[in-house]
C-alpha cells in the first residue's frame, strides 16, 4: 500500500535524517563568543553530509537546546528560522522541523519556512524530566488551520523520550485512540533518549494495531538493525547513528550515512523484487 511518504518524500521506507542545531541564543549552553554564525555553519556542514550521503529527507531541530521547554520562547523560533533561511539555497531534499517540545511553535516554523512535516508530542499527559507535560491537540490543529499550514504533515510521537504516559494504558490503546480521534499522518515510536533503539516488539504492536497509518521508528536505528526495524516500520527518523563514532554531540560523518543508506536501498530492492 502506497502512503503519503511516496508523494512528499519520494519513497516508501523513507529515512528522515536529523539535522541538529547547536544551542541557540537564550539556551543555557549557547556560546555568544562564537555566535550564530558558528551555529549556522555547523548546521550547514551536517546538512551537506546528510544530503551527500543520500538520505531521503531532513528534519531540523533545536536538539541542543537542553534542557527543553514545553512553551518555547520566541528567540528560539526566530533563531531556527534564520538558520533554515540561510541554509535554504543548499537544501536539495524535502525537509521538516521540530521545535522541542512545542507543537504550535513547530507549526509556526513550518509555515514560515515551507517545511513539509513536523514531529511533536501532540497528545497525552506525561510525567517527564521537564516536569508535568500536558498537551492540547484540539487547540494545536486549529492553530494549524489558522496559520494556513494544513498541508504540513503531522508526525505524532506517542512514546515521548524521557517521559511516561500518566494514565495506565497499553500502547495499542494509545495508538488506536490517537488515530481515531486525531487522524495523524504518522505515529513515531521512540526509545528512552535520542540514539536509544526503538523496541522492535513495541514497534510491531503499534503497526499491527494501526496497519493503515504510517508508523516510524523514531530513535536508535543503526546499521545492524536496519533490516529488522524496516521490516516492521514504514520508515525511520535517524540522527545519532549518522554522527562520527555514533556519538550524539559529534558532526555527521558522510561515510556512516552512505553505508547506512546503502543498506536501506538494498532492503528496498528486496521488497520490490
Amino acid at each position: 500500500m502506497m502512503s503519503w511518504l511516496k508523494d512528499v518524500i519520494g519513497t516508501e521506507k523513507a529515512i528522515i535524517a536529523m539535522c541538529h542545531f547547536n544551542a541557540l541564543p537564550g539556551d543555557p549552553h549557547y556560546d555568544p563568543a562564537k555566535g550564530m554564525e558558528d551555529v549556522i555553519e555547523w548546521a550547514r556542514k551536517d546538512l551537506m553530509a546528510l544530503q551527500d550521503g543520500g538520505v531521503d529527507a531532513v528534519m531540523f531541530s533545536n536538539e541542543f537546546s537542553l534542557p527543553y521547554l514545553t512553551d518555547v520562547r520566541t528567540e528560539t523560533v526566530a533563531a531556527m528560522a534564520r538558520i533554515i533561511g540561510e541554509l535554504m539555497p543548499d537544501i536539495r531534499i524535502p525537509f521538516g522541523v521540530d521545535v522541542l517540545w512545542d507543537a504550535k511553535k513547530s507549526l509556526d516554523l513550518a509555515a514560515a519556512t515551507g517545511a513539509r512535516f513536523v514531529r511533536e508530542i501532540f497528545t497525552g499527559v506525561y510525567a517527564s524530566d521537564f516536569g508535568m507535560w500536558n498537551t492540547n491537540v484540539g487547540d494545536t490543529v486549529r492553530h494549524q488551520r489558522h496559520i494556513g499550514a494544513t498541508d504540513v504533515k503531522l508526525l505524532f510521537n506517542i512514546v515521548p523520550e524521557a517521559a511516561q504516559y500518566m494514565a495506565s494504558r497499553e500502547i495499542e490503546s494509545i495508538a488506536r485512540s490517537t488515530v481515531f480521534n486525531n487522524r495523524p499522518d504518522a505515529l513515531c515510536v521512540s526509545g528512552l533518549t535520542a540514539g536509544a533503539e526503538t523496541d522492535s516488539a513495541l514497534l510491531k504492536r503499534v503497526k499491527d494495531t494501526v496497519p493503515d497509518t504510517v508508523v516510524l521508528a523514531n530513535t536508535g536505528m543503526r546499521l545492524d538493525n536496519v533490516d529488522r526495524q524496516l521490516a516492521i516500520a514504514d520508515g525511520a527518523v535517524v540522527g545519532t547513528t549518522f554522527k562520527y563514532d555514533g556519538k550524539f554531540e559529534n558532526h555527521v560523518d558522510v561515510n556512516r550515512v552512505k553505508a547506512f543508506m546503502d543498506k536501506v536501498k538494498a532492503f528496498r530492492g528486496v521488497l520490490v523484487q
